[in-house]
């Protein structure tokens, strides 16, 4: 059968992640791997999670745990989220929460929610891979958007009508981003808010690893600082997205997005008509970790990953000839690079893994229109001191050698 012939045209938008591509380097025990934006397996809390599967499984929730569910989520974790949720500033109840598998499940949904063939989502320039991969099968165009320049809202909705559609909404990664490991300043917040009224769109505030910081104060999230503005979160246009992946473990695949009412009752229709409801038995698990250690078990994360932080800073300024620049983030797990213009972030990365063993992440990938080859995305949550120091020393060489 030639199966072309059955594809939606929407098909042709979805490609592999070079992410998920880069993870099969992991099983290459030569590989000093900087790649994989993935928490450290050593730090699970592993022990937590099999006594509270065993205490789900032997006791009175073991059936409910093994059945159908409804599709909002289990309303005891929904209920811990929302008072999380207000320590940040952000007010709510459960039912402005709806649980997902993985906040990238949010991100699709909200995606598959907003945008018809044409429309434009407003994003950074670079922006998080996985959301490219969600939104392209929606056939959407993109918009660079940057809180920092003075554009006005006229402009974007000029851009979007000769795309033939409209803008509707933009997507923020706001703290320690992935690729860049850049937190948006609560002035360039307030921008988006501005420019989101102005053009009457919603605004996807990507907040996955919101709870790793290292440095500096923390920023109010941009539904925190829209809340603020209007009284309450019923009035507000911004939908956090947030995940247990990077604070807990991101196997169980417990993610949540928080918004007003009117638009979470209509993601419980989609996630009805996807897959019913997440994992019931991973929903009650964490929130039985959560609820017991997740704030010691946070301050621990922070504590080891600064430390690869201030390592790998370290170790650039080391190792890296002076053409080279990076982020210095104030949390989260990655580094961004810039190299010469000259160079070209995919063909540094073959050489490397065949001279030097060292992998890592071009950083082409993470722009919409495929430009800005010459950036490449290290990891540091998974490197110990050791094996920064040797990858540094070897892509430092290979990166001179290639000037």
């Amino acid at each position: 059968m030639q199966w072309s012939n059955v594809l939606a045209t929407r098909s042709s938008r979805m490609k592999a992640s070079e992410i998920r591509e880069l993870l099969k380097l992991l099983d290459q025990p030569d590989i000093i791997s900087f790649a994989g934006g993935i928490p450290d397996p050593a730090l699970f809390p592993t022990q937590a999670f099999q006594d509270a599967y065993t205490q789900t499984l032997t006791g009175p929730k073991a059936t409910a745990a093994l059945q159908y569910s409804v599709s909002e989520g289990y309303l005891p974790l929904r209920q811990w989220i929302a008072a999380e949720m207000a320590k940040i500033g952000i007010p709510c109840d459960a039912d402005n929460i709806l649980i997902t598998s993985g906040s990238q499940q949010a991100i699709d949904y909200l995606g598959k929610m907003m945008v018809s063939p044409g429309d434009t989502i407003l994003l950074g320039w670079p922006t998080y891979l996985g959301a490219l991969g969600a939104f392209n099968a929606y056939e959407p165009t993109y918009d660079r958007l940057d809180p920092n320049s003075n554009r006005d809202a006229d402009s974007f909705r000029t851009a979007a009508a000769a795309a033939g559609g409209r803008v509707k909404f933009a997507y923020l990664s706001v703290d320690f981003a992935n690729p860049t490991g850049e937190t948006l300043a609560r002035e360039a917040r307030e921008r988006v808010l501005d420019l989101a009224d102005q053009l009457d769109i919603a605004v996807v505030e990507d907040a996955a690893y919101q709870t790793l910081r290292y440095d500096g104060a923390a920023v109010p999230p941009i539904l925190a600082l829209e809340i603020a503005r209007k009284g309450s979160i019923e009035e507000a246009r911004t939908l956090y997205c947030g995940s247990f992946s990077k604070s807990l473990a991101p196997g169980l695949r417990v993610g949540w997005v928080c918004g007003a009412k009117e638009m979470i009752s209509k993601l419980v229709l989609m996630k009805q008509a996807a897959d019913l409801h997440s994992a019931t038995i991973n929903q009650i698990v964490t929130h039985q970790v959560a609820s017991s250690q997740f704030d010691s078990h946070v301050a621990t994360l922070r504590t080891v990953y600064k430390a690869r932080r201030d390592h790998l800073l370290a170790a650039l300024a080391r190792e890296m000839p002076d053409q080279v620049s990076w982020t210095k983030p104030e949390g989260g797990m990655f580094v961004w690079l810039t190299l010469p213009v000259t160079m070209d972030g995919a063909t540094l990365l073959a050489e490397s893994l065949k001279t030097e063993r060292v992998a890592f992440v071009p950083g082409r990938a993470f722009f919409a229109d495929g430009t800005n080859g010459n950036t490449i995305r290290l990891s540091f949550s998974c490197a110990d001191e050791a094996a920064i120091d040797e990858g540094m020393k070897r892509l430092g060489r290979l990166i001179r050698s290639q000037i």
